[in-house]
């Protein structure tokens, strides 16, 4: 792990991005330096100054990301030493924010800049832990950090799950592999009452879609009737839907989650849901133009929209999906409608719903907008971190 000095290289940010600093914001991007600072350690800790040298605080530094600087802390130096002693208790920290949540197996236990670890990212299945480094500084550190959460939480294995695609942003190699632990990395954990596994080495993201969890046990409270998840990945919203529905038709494209999906239904005597391989837009498109009908749709796509720049296209997929699930709702029917693009703002994904059901000719109601469950917190002067949108509308 790079080692702190009482002497940290000096980097200098335009008035700019020091306002940005100290109103919140904790990223400053390359073109906002003035003086770079001098040093070629991966993941710096700097001191940040502004255009007169009056102290920001300190913050990783990344030598290659347009995203340079990650703050840290707003203290300088001389009062808060940034080392192995700090992210330590920033991790404790983290994990204690989460001790209401302790009867979860499957939860996030660091979220990033909301819990004041730029670009980390832990989540927890039963006891093995999969871990993201989306910075510089973090990725430079993933080793210590493995060794200390298992220390922290009694973790069997740590999995690097550094395959995502921020990381080509960054500048950082993409990687799969174990940091603590050996052999096998299949986990089980639950959602509500409904066991899951998942392969921690092979699986998509860290695992599982655990932003979603709060969302998938909320819809089998209000669904009923004949159900249809899209893009159900292992099943989660599907296994919650069929406790209070009567049957339940999951699609998923890939043919390895759908079979996850299958054994999931299976290991939780979930007989009345069934699993189709396929693509979920050609399935949607076919029952909205036949004549079956559904009483709950659960629309849950991965992220469309990756880049600001792919907006229009992504909102137009957002949109034909929408109104073909509404087109398949019986009266009084509900629809869950979820979006996990970061770009895509809460009010203009709200705008694309209605504008659906306009088209569908249908009025509908909106029951609850939600997001991320609590233990994935947004942090406040960073919208960047409230990216899941997951809307509850009954369609009359």
């Amino acid at each position: 792990m790079p080692r702190a000095s009482s002497s940290l290289p000096l980097v200098r940010v335009s008035l700019k991005g020091a306002k940005s600093l100290r109103r919140g914001h904790p990223w400053v991007y390359r073109t906002e330096l003035l003086e770079l600072p001098d040093t070629q350690e991966r993941g710096a800790v700097v001191s940040v100054v502004d255009p007169q040298g009056n102290p920001v605080g300190q913050a990783f530094y990344a030598q290659h990301s347009p995203l340079a600087l990650r703050l840290l802390t707003r203290k300088g130096p001389a009062e808060e030493k940034v080392d192995e002693a700090f992210l330590r208790q920033r991790l404790e920290a983290s994990l204690a924010r989460r001790s209401f949540l302790r009867q979860r197996d499957g939860l996030r236990l660091v979220h990033g800049e909301a819990d004041l670890l730029p670009g980390l990212f832990v989540d927890r299945y039963g006891a093995g832990l999969s871990v993201q480094t989306l910075s510089e500084g973090m990725d430079a550190r993933k080793e210590w950090v493995a060794r200390t959460l298992a220390s922290l939480t009694g973790a069997t294995h740590v999995v690097c799950r550094d395959d995502a695609s921020g990381r080509d942003f960054e500048g950082l190699p993409r990687e799969v592999r174990l940091l603590h632990g050996e052999g096998d990395a299949r986990f089980g954990y639950h959602e509500g009452e409904n066991l899951f596994e998942v392969n921690l080495l092979g699986d998509m993201k860290t695992g599982a879609f655990l932003d979603q969890v709060d969302n998938h046990l909320r819809a089998g409270e209000l669904a009923r009737g004949a159900a249809l998840d899209l893009f159900s990945y292992h099943g989660g919203f599907a296994l919650a839907l069929s406790r209070s529905c009567d049957s339940v038709v999951a699609v998923e494209q890939d043919a390895t989650a759908a079979a996850r999906a299958r054994e999931n239904a299976a290991r939780n005597g979930r007989s009345n849901v069934t699993v189709e391989n396929a693509n979920a837009f050609d399935v949607l498109r076919r029952y909205s133009e036949s004549s079956q009908r559904f009483d709950t749709v659960v629309v849950d796509p991965p992220g469309l929209a990756k880049r600001r720049e792919g907006l229009a296209t992504a909102l137009r997929a957002y949109h034909e999906l929408n109104l073909r699930a509404i087109k398949c709702l019986r009266p009084e029917g509900l629809l869950v409608t979820c979006s996990c693009s970061g770009k895509l703002g809460r009010e203009e994904f709200e705008e694309m719903v209605l504008s659906a059901a306009a088209d569908a000719k249908r009025p509908v109601q909106i029951l609850e907008r939600r997001g991320a469950g609590l233990d994935h917190p947004v942090l406040g002067g960073l919208p960047e971190t409230e990216y899941l949108k997951a809307f509850f509308v009954r369609v009359l």
